[in-house]
């Protein structure tokens, strides 16, 4: 029963793999120049601006939070996609049972979805 999961350790150990060798080529291969900006602790190279403890905005979480419900929305659809084939052509309660759950998931969201855009959650002023 393990062989089935054969791809998935494959795939697991190339990217892995893959991984290392890129970060051990950018190491050695990469050019070595440092420079007062490249040794500031911020990302972009910019100076900072305003103090680093600043507050958000609530809306930023709101929208951070929409999109994980919807992030996870495309992650139980795969599943219900890989399936599909074997509801189609096995019985006629089979597929319905599937279609009425995939349904009701997309009526569920499509709710969420409703009542965020309604209270205007997703607008930035």
């Amino acid at each position: 029963m393990l062989y089935q999961y054969l791809p998935i350790g494959v795939l697991a150990l190339f990217s892995f793999g893959l991984a290392i060798f890129f970060t051990l080529c950018a190491r050695y291969l990469g050019p070595r120049k440092t420079s007062k900006s490249k040794l500031e602790p911020f990302e972009c190279g910019n100076p900072s601006s305003g103090h680093p403890k600043t507050r958000f905005s609530i809306r930023f979480y709101v929208v951070a939070v929409v999109f994980v419900v919807f992030d996870i929305e495309a992650i139980f659809f795969f599943p219900w996609a890989v399936v599909f084939r074997q509801l189609s052509s096995g019985e006629g309660l089979q597929f319905l049972f599937g279609a009425i759950e995939m349904g009701a998931f997309l009526l569920a969201l499509a709710l969420v979805l409703y009542y965020v855009w309604a209270k205007g959650a997703l607008e930035w002023d």
